[in-house]
């Protein structure tokens, strides 16, 4: 029973239009953080003296600190919208998908 249910679901043309947006939507966050973090060491790597500079004159608080924080901050807020969009878009599709094979087998 469940391999039918299996190969009606890999063969129906919305599983595989889910499986394409879910991995370019996953791929698009997923290159996002890769640029920013290898900026990020790059600027570590090529410009410590950039990112040492006190934010401004009087504090120890550089300008790397904050860069830093932001991209730890990116990366939640990457997870938050890739989750929203899991939870909504995806989350429909995958419910449509599974109504079409349940009641058109």
């Amino acid at each position: 029973m469940n391999d039918v249910i299996y190969q009606r679901i890999a063969s129906n043309p919305h599983f595989k239009e889910l499986v394409e947006k879910r991995q370019h939507f996953a791929m698009l966050l997923s290159l996002i953080m890769l640029v920013l973090y290898y900026g990020f060491i790059m600027l570590i790597a090529f410009a410590p003296g950039w990112l040492g500079t006190p934010l401004y004159e009087g504090t120890s608080v550089t300008r790397g600190i904050p860069l830093g924080i932001g991209l730890i901050v990116i990366s939640f807020i990457l997870t938050a919208v890739y989750v929203i969009r899991a939870n909504g878009e995806f989350e429909r599709m995958t419910q449509q998908l599974l109504r079409e094979v349940r009641y058109n087998g």
